[in-house]
């Protein structure tokens, strides 16, 4: 992606002084101390029924996990997270635990203050992946070949667990690193010190799983080869597409894709170069929206507007981080959508904005607008399935609104395919979710393959 800069609207690079950038991406979320992790641990209940653990949706044993801490046993501990999460430690960064595990602990409900599980959970996984121990072993090697295309969570829990099973899978990526949104789609003060790749690694220790970077489906190989040449097929490959605005002035110069810009900034190895409005607005209200908004802010853009043409309540983005972006200076505006951008010598210099009701269920403009400036627009409106990539094959992968269908054990309308995460319909867009796709995929693969 290439923004260009010069007269008119104020998008420039280094607006900050060096030390500046280092500081406002520091982690978000310094990790505990020895001592603060076992009093905090001391602070779970142990509940035998264990709703945190029911809300996981990778089932991990909360309170399993927490007392090993408080008996020293951390590495145990870890075990027990990346058993059921390969990627605890990313998920423990990432993973909104207020409107899951912590939202269902018992000391929330008594005293609005939940045991930190999150934090506690990367205790335990950074401290094994900074001691390098293995922690699992292949079972005796099969002979049986799965492809798996996206090398996002989904892909690579899938091929985990598969080479937990004593498969050899093969991971395709058209990107040159794998990590899928960890390394490229995430805040960058959210996972610091390269810890997507850290992870990956990790992960790749087991040994069976091969990387096949800088590949594509679609374009370098095809569905029907892939099951030609494999025993089973797995598919997590996550949304290319880019919703539009559909608003008049979309293709105006300052008006980019969110993602993308994330994107560039996670991969920047020197953040004073990236360009920045002076004046920024996100259109959106996910946590796409909020991390392009915070991270504007963070590289010195002066005012940063969210526009959200509904309600707080009904933002995707949790309430956590609504309320980070208003820390980090971020302005929200609810109940508004744009109407028309507006350009000057075909650079976008400000937004016709019109506010928004609901009418008996129904979202509809009240016809009042407003005009606020912008030099610099974010699309953060959401990602769409691209299905053109398993064409060419003689029978069809099935689709449900628009994304692939899927059964409860994540098997497709191919009796070879499976397929998870965002790709998928009914996919959420978290990545705990997908990890958990991929395992169920992969049990599912397994049980085929010996049948």
């Amino acid at each position: 992606m290439t923004i260009k800069t010069g007269e008119g609207p104020d998008i420039r690079s280094s607006r900050l002084a060096q030390e500046e950038y280092s500081k406002n991406f520091g982690d978000i979320h310094p990790p505990l101390a020895s001592h603060e992790a076992y009093v905090e641990a001391d602070r779970c209940y142990f509940c035998y029924d264990a709703p945190c653990t029911v809300a996981c949706p990778t089932s991990i044993d909360i309170p399993m996990f927490i007392r090993q801490i408080s008996a020293d046993n951390v590495k145990g501990a870890a075990k027990t997270i990346f058993e059921e999460n390969i990627l605890g430690g990313m998920c423990a960064r990432v993973c909104p635990t207020e409107t899951l595990c912590e939202q269902a602990c018992v000391r929330q409900e008594a005293e609005g203050k939940p045991v930190k599980i999150g934090l506690l959970q990367r205790y335990a996984t950074d401290h094994l992946l900074e001691e390098g121990d293995k922690v699992f072993e292949r079972a005796a090697l099969t002979g049986r070949k799965i492809a798996v295309v996206g090398a996002g969570p989904a892909g690579l829990s899938c091929a985990h667990r598969l080479a937990m099973h004593g498969h050899d899978v093969t991971v395709y990526d058209a990107r040159k690193k794998a990590g899928g949104l960890n390394e490229y789609g995430i805040a960058a003060y959210k996972s610091v010190d390269n810890f997507a790749q850290r992870e990956v690694e990790f992960l790749l220790s087991i040994g069976g799983i091969t990387l096949e970077l800088g590949k594509g489906l679609g374009k370098d190989l095809s569905l029907a080869e892939l099951r030609q040449k494999y025993d089973a097929v797995f598919l997590g490959m996550g949304l290319a597409g880019v919703n539009a605005l559909r608003a008049e002035g979309e293709d105006l110069e300052g008006v980019v894709d969110a993602v993308s810009y994330i994107s560039d900034l996670r991969q920047s190895k020197d953040l004073s170069v990236l360009p920045v409005g002076r004046k920024v607005v996100v259109i959106g209200g996910g946590m796409t929206a909020v991390d392009a908004a915070v991270q504007s802010k963070l590289l010195g853009a002066e005012e940063v507007t969210i526009l959200y043409r509904r309600g707080k309540e009904q933002m995707n983005a949790s309430e956590y981080e609504q309320d980070l972006a208003q820390t980090k200076g971020v302005t929200i505006r609810h109940w508004v959508k744009p109407n028309r951008l507006i350009g000057v010598n075909g650079k976008v210099s400000a937004i016709e904005c019109e506010y928004t009701e609901n009418t008996s269920g129904s979202l509809k403009g009240t016809g009042e607008t407003f005009t606020l400036n912008a030099d610099m627009v974010f699309k953060a409106i959401g990602q769409n399935f691209i299905a053109a990539p398993l064409n060419g094959s003689a029978e069809v992968v099935e689709l449900e609104s628009g994304r692939i269908r899927v059964g409860e054990d994540r098997r497709t309308s191919l009796g070879d395919v499976w397929a998870g995460g965002d790709c998928i319909a009914g996919g959420e867009d978290l990545t705990v979710a997908a990890v958990e796709d991929g395992k169920v995929a992969a049990e599912a693969i397994n049980a085929f393959l010996n049948a």
